[in-house]
């Protein structure tokens, strides 16, 4: 016998098939039918219980987190409706209902249809507060759309001309339930759109089952009201009821009373306001009076009121000392000006170019006498230096040497000058120069000193 591949415990298996129904798409949100059966309600807060038909049956669990939320209180034998997921207990192996939501059966796939339809608008964004508008505070006209018989419209009338009865109402009547509802009451939307004669529409009826109140959940009402450029009250049903108008609409009412509050202010509470204002009014009024009453009462007694003319006669003499003190303020203006002026005129007669033309002429003119009286010195004194050198060198000068009898002996080859006996031989001819000429000689014999 081969072995198998593998071996697994009962806890993997159970897993393993609690993974697969809770992946299946169907099985992890679904809505049963059923009766309640086997119920009990632990002390942790759970309900564990049994959901049967007259074929079969299912075990149920619905933990305390999503059972707090429920409008009513199962009990055995009830018919509901569930909303949950399928898995599988692990422990014992049994897979089993997992509860989130309950309603009782009779609404069935309407209110199933309105929990759709409800989650699919509010995605969209037509509940946002952001796109909602305001109503106006003083509407010029309040339009009405429901039935014109029953008791919602007596109510919204007579609640309009008890707040305010010079707003005109403007009735449209319109089915407000079965299958025909629905279009009227967009009609009746549209037309009111199209005519624009009112500031603000009240939409509703009175109260009823959720299929009598159904034509307020249809998805074309809400896109409707969604689209009105007129602002919209929606007073369907009682405090307790809530349709889709409701969350579609700019401002929900409770009842149709409360929405004829809504539109419009009370001319008893507006009187009753004026008549506040108007008494605090007076009152500031009296208060300001009274006030410059006596500020007047004050200012008769002051002063100026009882001797004006000696008031007056201060203030003549106030004005003659700024008078003086102004011309002795203008005088030392006019003083530093002028002297300012002076100061600038000396600047500028130093800076004009004719005064600075004779300027530089004079100082021309004195240095060229420097420089010629300079010069003139220059030279006597380069000529008196220079017949000193004169005289010098002629006291040196070998001519005047051989004027008294002294001569100069040349080699006649060389050009030497002879000055000892050991530069010549006999025979030589040389040179002799004395003070008034030239000599030719031959050496015939020669004689050192001492022999």
């Amino acid at each position: 016998m081969a072995e198998p591949a593998r071996i697994l415990s009962i806890k993997e298996i159970n897993r393993y098939i609690g993974k697969k129904l809770e992946s299946d798409e169907l099985l992890s949100d679904v809505w049963l039918r059923g009766e309640i059966s086997n119920f009990t309600h632990h002390s942790s807060g759970h309900m564990y219980f049994t959901l049967k038909d007259k074929d079969s049956r299912l075990k149920c669990i619905m933990f305390a987190s999503h059972n707090q939320r429920l409008p009513f209180i199962p009990k055995e034998g009830a018919k509901v409706l569930a909303r949950g997921n399928i898995s599988v207990y692990e422990r014992d192996g049994n897979y089993q209902f997992y509860c989130t939501k309950m309603q009782p059966d009779g609404i069935g796939s309407l209110y199933l249809a309105y929990e759709q339809l409800k989650r699919k608008l509010q995605d969209e964004g037509l509940f946002d507060a952001a796109r909602k508008r305001p109503i106006p505070r003083f509407p010029k006209a309040v339009g009405i759309i429901t039935s014109p018989t029953g008791a919602a419209v007596r109510d919204i009338i007579i609640t309009l001309q008890r707040r305010h009865p010079y707003v005109p109402v403007l009735l449209f009547p319109v089915l407000v339930q079965g299958t025909g509802a629905a279009p009227s009451i967009i009609k009746a939307i549209e037309t009111m759109n199209r005519l624009a004669e009112v500031d603000v529409l009240i939409i509703g009826r009175g109260g009823g089952s959720l299929e009598e109140l159904w034509a307020f959940n249809e998805e074309s009402v809400a896109r409707s009201i969604a689209k009105s450029m007129i602002p919209v009250i929606s007073a369907v049903g009682h405090e307790t009821d809530f349709t889709i108008a409701d969350f579609v609409a700019d401002l929900r009412a409770a009842t149709p009373t409360a929405a004829a509050e809504l539109a419009v202010t009370s001319m008893q509470e507006m009187k009753s306001k004026l008549a506040q204002t108007e008494a605090r009014l007076v009152q500031n009024l009296r208060l300001t009076l009274q006030n410059r009453k006596e500020r007047l009462a004050r200012l008769h007694k002051s002063p100026l009121f009882v001797n004006p003319r000696k008031y007056l006669l201060q203030q003549a003499e106030r004005l003659d000392r700024m008078e003086e003190r102004l011309k002795a303020r203008v005088l030392r203006v006019s003083e530093r000006n002028r002297e300012k002026h002076a100061a600038l005129h000396h600047a500028l007669t130093r800076v004009h170019p004719g005064a600075q033309a004779a300027l530089a002429a004079k100082q021309l003119e004195r240095l060229t006498d420097r420089l010629e009286s300079t010069m003139s010195a220059g030279m006597k004194e380069r000529r008196a230096q220079l017949l000193a050198s004169i005289r010098q060198l002629d006291a040196l000068s070998p001519l005047k040497v051989m004027s008294r009898g002294y001569s100069l002996v040349y080699d006649e080859k060389d050009k030497r000058l002879i000055k000892s006996i050991s530069d010549v031989q006999l025979g030589d001819l040389l040179h002799v120069k004395v003070a008034d000429g030239q000599l030719e000689c031959q050496v015939w014999g020669m004689k050192g000193e001492g022999s």
